[in-house]
């Protein structure tokens, strides 16, 4: 039985890697996508950049869309925004690095709206200085914001997911959560846990039995949404990074890193390439100071 059992084991691993190196080559645009109407998907951080973005396209594709965000005046905007083409939407002003807060409020979502179907976790911040320049208060915030918010969301919409066997968690994360950067340890690493969170989750629900609720991480490199002001990078738009978000969305893809070309490379780096190598490129003239001149935008949401 041993040997059958590995002869098996064999088996089905060349016949799961087939199958992904397949569907990896077929085209986005070839795929099935998902009708997301009447789906109920909720938004953290909408009231500006990505978030916002992310809204209006699930709005105009007949989802119901609930707005969460501290800062009331833009949560109010991407409402207008929605309203404007009649979008179905909802907000709600939330701090969501306080758990009773996001409890409460969901609470109140599921009781005025109904049970979310689609939770997306993109509320980020991000402070732009080296370690010992970030006060502690600075690095809880990075932490409570870009990671911890997202245990709270996922204890509050998860359970009604696990009722129905349906749904799709969006976690929108960063290049910054698998490779570390320059002034960025505080954000990395809050990314670097957002990523573990999302990926250990996924392999907890698959384990039970979850297999209806799909999941999705999203890796991007620097995005010129006003996060990053001043750095000298080479930015991606807000509203192409989004796009590819929403394809990735409606197909299931179960990770998504952007620029794909140049992280692939990246993640070859990251497992072939010797530290002192990816030191040296790091130390390339311009990269290492490409955040001396960070300024990031003055709210954060």
């Amino acid at each position: 039985m041993g040997i059958i059992s590995a002869i098996t084991a064999l088996f089905f691993v060349f016949w799961y890697c087939t199958e992904a190196v397949v569907r990896a080559c077929i085209p986005w645009g070839w795929r099935k996508r998902k009708d997301i109407t009447g789906e109920i998907v909720l938004i953290t951080g909408a009231g500006s950049g990505m978030g916002r973005l992310m809204a209006v396209e699930f709005a105009k594709r007949n989802a119901v869309v609930v707005l969460w965000d501290i800062n009331e005046q833009g949560n109010g905007e991407t409402m207008r925004m929605i309203k404007a083409f009649d979008g179905n939407v909802h907000a709600y002003k939330v701090d969501v690095t306080n758990a009773e807060e996001v409890y409460e409020t969901a609470e109140s979502v599921s009781r005025e709206v109904g049970d979310v179907t689609v939770l997306v976790n993109n509320a980020g911040v991000l402070n732009g200085k080296r370690f010992m320049d970030c006060s502690d208060d600075m690095i809880r915030r990075t932490m409570d914001v870009n990671v911890m918010s997202h245990f709270w969301t996922l204890k509050s919409f998860l359970p009604a997911m696990k009722v129905q066997n349906k749904g799709h968690i969006l976690t929108i994360a960063s290049m910054a959560g698998h490779f570390p950067a320059n002034y960025m340890v505080d954000y990395s690493t809050s990314k670097f846990g957002a990523v573990g969170l999302h990926s250990s989750l996924r392999l907890e629900l698959l384990l039970e039995g979850y297999d209806g609720i799909d999941m999705t991480v999203v890796c991007p490199g620097p995005v010129s949404t006003g996060m990053l002001e001043g750095a000298k990078c080479i930015f991606m738009t807000p509203e192409y990074v989004v796009s590819k978000i929403m394809d990735a969305f409606l197909i299931n893809e179960k990770m998504l890193f952007l620029p794909a070309g140049k992280s692939f490379r990246k993640l070859l780096m990251k497992f072939l390439i010797p530290e002192k190598v990816g030191l040296m490129i790091q130390r390339t003239p311009g990269m290492y100071t490409n955040m001396e001149h960070f300024t990031g935008r003055q709210k954060d949401n």
